[in-house]
C-alpha cells in the first residue's frame, strides 16, 4: 500500500504517571475553518491533583519535497505580536477531574492553508512560569508530587487552519490496478477509517488508517484480488463513503 505525502500522527510524550495530574487533550487534530477566526480547545484532567499546563506552539513547514519542519512564530513588525496561531491564555490551571479551555486564533494572513503543532504540556509551577498563584501554594504543590513517583505527561496536536476561501476539488482515478486520489483543492482532505478486508473473511483487515492529503498532493493504494476497501472522505463539514473492490 503506497501513502504519499500523508500528515503522520502527532507523537505524544511519555506516557507514564503514579500520580498527581493526568491531562487528556481529546482528539489530536483541530481544524479551523476558513469561516473562523477562533477555535477552542478543551484540556481535561482525569488526575487526583491540579495539573499546571504551557500551551506552546510551532509551525510546521513543509520543503519542496514534503519534509516538515517545525519553526518558531516570527514577531509582527511591533513587536508585541506574533502573525500565526496564538493560544489565549497559554497557560492553564487544570483542577483535579476538572477542565480548562484555551482559544486557539490565527492572526495574518488567510490565503494559503498553514500548519501547526500545538503541545500541551504539563509543569511544576516556578516563579518565571507566570502562573497566579500564591509562593506558598506553589511550594505546597512541589511537595506533594515529590513525596510519590511522577512523570508529567504531555501531548502533542496537530492543529489545521484552512484559507479564509477553502476550495475542495477532489480528483479520483479508479484505475485496473490502483486507486489513486489527487487533491486539486487548495485545503487539506481526509481520508478517514479507512479499511482494507479479505472479501470471503471479514476478520482478514489491516488496521483501520487515517490520512491527511494536503492541497496538490495524492493518497493512493494499490487494488488487491479479494481484498474490499471502505473509507469515508472528508472535505470539511462534507463526508462521503467510498467503496472500493480489489
Amino acid at each position: 500500500m503506497n501513502y504519499r505525502w500523508v500528515l503522520l500522527c502527532a507523537g505524544l510524550l511519555p506516557l507514564i504517571a503514579h500520580a498527581g495530574p493526568a491531562i487528556n487533550v481529546g482528539v489530536v487534530y483541530d481544524y479551523l475553518d476558513g469561516d473562523k477566526s477562533t477555535y477552542l480547545k478543551r484540556v481535561f484532567n482525569g488526575g487526583d491533583s491540579t495539573a499546571f499546563v504551557k500551551v506552546n506552539i510551532l509551525e510546521i513547514i513543509y520543503d519542496a519535497q514534503g519534509k516538515p519542519e517545525e519553526a518558531e512564530l516570527k514577531p509582527q513588525g511591533d513587536g508585541a505580536s506574533r502573525e500565526g496561531l496564538m493560544a489565549s491564555p497559554a497557560r492553564l490551571i487544570v483542577p483535579a477531574n476538572g477542565m480548562q479551555g484555551t482559544r486557539l486564533l490565527f492572526m495574518g494572513e488567510r490565503d494559503r492553508e498553514r500548519y501547526f503543532r500545538v503541545r500541551f504540556v504539563p509543569v511544576v509551577p516556578e516563579k518565571e512560569d507566570e502562573f497566579a498563584i500564591p509562593v506558598e501554594e506553589r511550594e505546597q504543590y512541589k511537595q506533594s508530587l515529590s513525596a510519590g513517583v511522577n512523570v508529567l505527561a504531555g501531548y502533542g496536536t496537530i492543529f489545521f487552519v484552512r484559507p479564509k476561501d477553502s476550495r475542495y476539488s477532489t480528483q479520483i482515478d479508479n484505475g485496473a490496478v490502483n486507486y489513486t486520489l489527487t487533491n486539486n483543492g487548495n485545503t487539506v482532505v481526509v481520508v478517514d477509517e479507512f479499511k482494507d478486508c479479505a472479501v470471503k473473511d471479514e476478520n482478514d483487515c489491516a488496521p483501520v488508517t487515517k490520512s491527511h492529503v494536503m492541497p496538490g498532493k495524492v493518497f493512493s493504494f494499490q487494488k488487491q484480488a479479494g481484498r474490499h476497501y471502505q473509507f469515508k472522505l472528508v472535505e470539511g463539514a462534507e463526508q462521503k463513503k467510498h467503496e472500493v473492490k480489489g
